[in-house]
Parts: structure tokens; C-alpha cells; sequence
């Protein structure tokens, strides 16, 4: 494990960085959840996600208080991906352009899961593409969603890379989750979709949390989570971003003060395992989050397996919020006077 502390004055110089490198064209992430709640109340699969308070976590990492956001069976897709993708392609469809479009992206499983669904219901069609080291369980079921699905490269970069020039010659519109220059209407929607699950949870919680722990691939859920945080808790709890340590893309572009692409090996944290920010992400990270922290993938494992321990079954992705957790036990100010939210993203289906 390592932290990095986003100090105040620092945090200023960095943001200012990054404005200069990104200029106006990446935009600060969105943090009104009103579109996407109007839009989900209209949808019959929606329905609210519990927040569960967990002594068990709370006893592990000797802290007063475990709030869990638990995303694992977000609209029957099994993760919080469900608020995002599908979201993007339900607005299309208010404006009359989805039916008969193709959907393309690149995806480690659930992102390309909300791809698929949300094109079938709007009939649209989806095509995904899959690195090498993307369980086939996870192309089987896109492909039960009605999904074509194609294999590109060893990482998630190699099959994004891939899935935007296929997009561009065939027509085909790209949905990501990621953005970068040139590419920010879609991600920036997509990101105010998983407003929702933070808004849930504040409407659920009879004070503020002291800490918030967000584990983050290219870092849509953490921006977006951390955004509307500041909004309605200001800077009252502190705010931590988890990466594994072998895609550390957060974390380094924060401590060098500019977007980095990082490389290493392939982490067991597969749906974190990315090895590049997404400039929204970043721009709002970089101004709201508090600490940046990796962890190991032994820790990643850790923090599954205390989640199976209090009945929260989940994989180490969408456990490495309470991995994170556990690694800074009895630092950055946690303790028996601390009041913990996390997120349970995934559910354990591998």
C-alpha cells in the first residue's frame, strides 16, 4: 500500500496544471443527479440499492461506523455500471436517436453488460470489445444481451483503441466510459448517471460520513461520487481514491500534476485495471478527493474476502473500497470516532 496526500496548496497548484494542460474543453464532472433520477423513475427495472451498515467491516478496520453502498444488484446487471452506459443511451432515445444506431466500446465487463442492455431496450444494436484477459463468462452474457462481441489486444487500452477506429469507419457511435481530448459529451453523461447511487446513499445516511472510500478504474465512479459528496457534505468527510497498484493512471497523474499511462502487469482487480485517466475524472479528482492510495493485489484480496466474511460477497474489484479501508487502518485520521461509506460496486459473478 501507498498514499499520496492531495494537501490544499498542492491541490490548487495541480488543478491549475491541469486546467492549463486540458484547457476549458474537459469540464468539471457533473453533481446534479435530477436528470438521471427523472429518467430512471420512468424505467421499471429502477429501484434503489441498499445502504447497509456493517459492524463486522466496522470491527476489521477499528473504525466506529461501516456504511455500504451496495450496487450488486443495480437493475439485474449485477454492478453500479447499470446507472451509466444504459443512462447515455435512454437519453439518446428521448431525442429520437437511438433506435437502429450501433453502440460501440471497449469494456472489462460491466461497463460493456450497461452498453448491451440499455441497446436492447432501446433497439439499438451493441458491439463490445474485449481484451484478452476478460473472463468469457462476462462475453457470454453480453452476447445474452444481444451483443456482438469481439476480442482486441491484451488490455482494456488495446480493445478502446481498437473499438474507436472501428466506430469512426463504420459510422458507429462510442460509448465510453473514459474521455479524453475531443471525446467528452458522452462520458460526461454517462458519469452523471452514477450521481444517482450517491444520492441514494446521502438520502440514506442521518449524518455525514468522515471518510469516503472510492475505488477507481479511469475514475467515472469516483469523480462522479466524490462531486456530489462535496455537494451536499462540503468538505466534511475526507475522500479517498483506491487503484491498484499496478494501474496507478489516478494516482500518478495527481503526484506528477498532468494525465499519465502508466504500465504494468495485469491486476486480479480486472475492472480497475486500467492504465489511463479519464481527463473528467481527473480535472474533478484533482479539486475533490483528499487521498490517493493503491494497494496490492494480496490486499485487493484481502478486502474481498473481509466483504465474504460479513456476508458481502464480492469480487476484489468491487471490494477494493474496503481493501483500501483496511490498508490505511489507524491512519488518515480513521479511528473509533470514524464513519466509513464505501461502495460494493460488483457483484462476485467472474
Amino acid at each position: 500500500m501507498e498514499y499520496y496526500e492531495n494537501q490544499a496548496a498542492y491541490r490548487d497548484a495541480v488543478l491549475n496544471n491541469l486546467q492549463a494542460l486540458t484547457a476549458p474543453s474537459v469540464p468539471f464532472p457533473s453533481d446534479n443527479a435530477d436528470a438521471p433520477l427523472a429518467l430512471l423513475a420512468r424505467c421499471p427495472k429502477s429501484a434503489e440499492t441498499p445502504l447497509i451498515q456493517s459492524d463486522a467491516l466496522a470491527a476489521n478496520a477499528e473504525v466506529g461506523a461501516v456504511f455500504v453502498k451496495d450496487e450488486r444488484m443495480r437493475m439485474g446487471l449485477g454492478s453500479f455500471k447499470a446507472l451509466g452506459a444504459a443512462y447515455v443511451i435512454a437519453c439518446d432515445a428521448q431525442k429520437g436517436e437511438a433506435a437502429g444506431a450501433t453502440y460501440v466500446t471497449a469494456s472489462a465487463g460491466n461497463h460493456g453488460l450497461s452498453v448491451a442492455a440499455g441497446a436492447n431496450a432501446f433497439g439499438a444494436q451493441a458491439v463490445i470489445y474485449l481484451s484478452e484477459t476478460v473472463p468469457e463468462a462476462f462475453a457470454a452474457r453480453l452476447r445474452a444481451l444481444g451483443a456482438q462481441v469481439r476480442r482486441a489486444g491484451q488490455t482494456y487500452e488495446d480493445s478502446m483503441e481498437t473499438a474507436a477506429a472501428d466506430a469512426q469507419s463504420n459510422g458507429w457511435i462510442l460509448l465510453s466510459d473514459s474521455s479524453w481530448p475531443g471525446y467528452m459529451q458522452r462520458p460526461y453523461t454517462l458519469m452523471e448517471g452514477y450521481l444517482v447511487l450517491m444520492h441514494e446513499a446521502a438520502a440514506e445516511m442521518s449524518a455525514a460520513p468522515t471518510h469516503i472510500f472510492l475505488q477507481a478504474g479511469v475514475g467515472g465512479l469516483a469523480t462522479a461520487c466524490a462531486a456530489f459528496s462535496r455537494k451536499v457534505w462540503g468538505h466534511a468527510p475526507r475522500i479517498i481514491v483506491v487503484e491498484p497498484e499496478v494501474a496507478p493512471a489516478l494516482f500518478e497523474s495527481i503526484r506528477a500534476g498532468s494525465a499519465q499511462i502508466t504500465k504494468g502487469p495485469v491486476s486480479e482487480m480486472g475492472r480497475l485495471d486500467c492504465k489511463e485517466p479519464s481527463l473528467i475524472a481527473l480535472k474533478g479528482l484533482a479539486r475533490d478527493a483528499d487521498v490517493f492510495v493503491t494497494i496490492t493485489e494480496e490486499e485487493g484480496r484481502s478486502g474481498a474476502t473481509a466483504c465474504a466474511q460479513a456476508g458481502l460477497e464480492s469480487t476484489a474489484s468491487g471490494a477494493a473500497g474496503v481493501a483500501g479501508l483496511l490498508a490505511l487502518r489507524g491512519q488518515v485520521g480513521l479511528g473509533p470516532d470514524a464513519r466509513v461509506l464505501v461502495i460494493l460496486s460488483e457483484e462476485a459473478t467472474d
